[in-house]
């Protein structure tokens, strides 16, 4: 079985095409730049040189078109028809309370995905023209939406209802919903194999990293707590965005800079997080460079960053009666050796250590922990297309 995995942004369209016999990447690629000038779709089959297609991209459906005669192009393609093609798995980011896992997308699926695009204006609306594109395209081919919201649906009222009053949550669904999700379950999975438990027995935190980053408490391998809340702003502080602060800050800041609505939402998520704090770059790769020539606030960033992990990591450790690993993925997690370190060196009290040699590596599934380390420590590259591939493939 042949899976197309699309992930669509409101100006660009990732894709990959997996056989899901061996989980072999036939194929993969990027759109970007879709719907302004520079339009451009990079393609790449297993074993073969990038092709880069440069030309103006009007819409997604424009993009889908160029993806699609790629991989069946004489020389470089990876199928010789769209008919080997058996089913789409499209990543859509917000499924609200409508669905705790993948469903296979009809209309009533799309009714409930279009009605959640009020709370979340910028992701929604892109996963929807992706799904449209493939339907006029490839017509009646099976798809799955795969939501990165379904893994939290799992936490608890205790931690996903805010303390504000009720009425809010009942009439307009105000609640932590969790993103990252498609992520923390596949890292979940893998751990669990790893550490050799059944699935329904682990007890995990798993720390996604990155410029966006989230952290989960994962309790029988189900998500019990995350980071992020009704919005992908909460929680850690992140490349861009602030991260957990006081809420009174917000009208505050208006009042004196005279912001917007509009306005004030762009300086928290865009203009704020590590990049804010350095005044550096929203690059955590830029902002270790910096520090190490003396940057004190590019330090800070840094420190303030690792801080919150530790935080979370000891929060959420209080709400298992034991932890069988604490698991770091994503761009930072998965390659910033130093973040891991001083991360774990923080959580010494705990009886938790890393070993350095262990450490000195990146990209890698391994485990990171000491021997006589209280809780097992690993790095678990993340595969969110190879989950999606998976999830669309059980159901079709």
């Amino acid at each position: 079985m042949k899976i197309l995995v699309i992930n669509c942004g409101s100006s660009s369209l990732k894709y990959q095409l997996i056989d899901m016999e061996d989980k072999k990447v036939l194929a993969k690629g990027l759109a970007e730049r879709i719907g302004i000038e520079g339009g451009r779709v990079k393609y790449e089959a297993a074993g073969k040189d990038e092709i880069v297609i440069e030309e103006m991209l009007a819409d997604h459906k424009a993009a889908l078109k160029i993806v699609l005669d790629s991989l069946q192009h004489a020389e470089y393609g990876a199928v010789k028809s769209l008919d080997e093609i058996d089913a789409v798995g499209h990543r859509v980011v917000h499924g609200g309370e409508a669905f705790a896992e993948s469903v296979i997308i009809d209309d009533e699926v799309m009714k409930a995905i279009n009605d959640n695009v009020e709370i979340a204006p910028l992701h929604n609306p892109p996963n929807i023209i992706g799904i449209e594109a493939c339907k006029e395209i490839m017509g009646d081919i099976p798809m799955v939406a795969v939501f990165d919201t379904a893994f939290h649906q799992t936490i608890p009222a205790l931690n996903y209802i805010y303390a504000l009053p009720y009425e809010y949550y009942e009439k307009y669904k105000v609640r932590r919903y969790g993103f990252h999700g498609t992520s923390h379950q596949y890292i979940t999975g893998r751990a669990a194999e790893m550490l050799g438990k059944d699935l329904d027995d682990v007890n995990l935190i798993t720390c996604h990293l990155g410029n966006g980053s989230s952290i989960s408490a994962v309790v029988g391998g189900k998500c019990y707590d995350t980071t992020m809340g009704f919005t992908p702003l909460e929680g850690l502080a992140m490349g861009t965005r602030t991260g957990d602060m006081d809420p009174a800050i917000v009208p505050f800041i208006m009042d004196k800079e005279n912001l917007s609505t509009e306005e004030m939402s762009n300086v928290m998520n865009k203009k704020s997080g590590v990049l804010g704090i350095s005044g550096v770059s929203s690059d955590f790769r830029d902002l270790e460079e910096a520090a190490e020539k003396g940057n004190e606030r590019a330090q800070l960033a840094l420190d303030i960053f690792e801080n919150r992990v530790r935080k979370f990591i000891g929060a959420y450790l209080t709400e298992m009666d034991h932890c069988d690993g604490i698991i770091f993925t994503a761009g930072v997690g998965e390659n910033s050796i130093s973040t891991r370190e001083r991360v774990i060196d923080g959580l010494a009290s705990l009886g938790i250590k890393i070993d350095r040699d262990k450490n000195d590596m990146r990209g890698k599934e391994a485990v990171i922990s000491a021997d006589d380390s209280s809780i097992p420590v690993l790095v678990i590259p993340t595969n969110e297309e190879l989950k999606i591939a998976m999830e669309t493939a059980k159901l079709v």
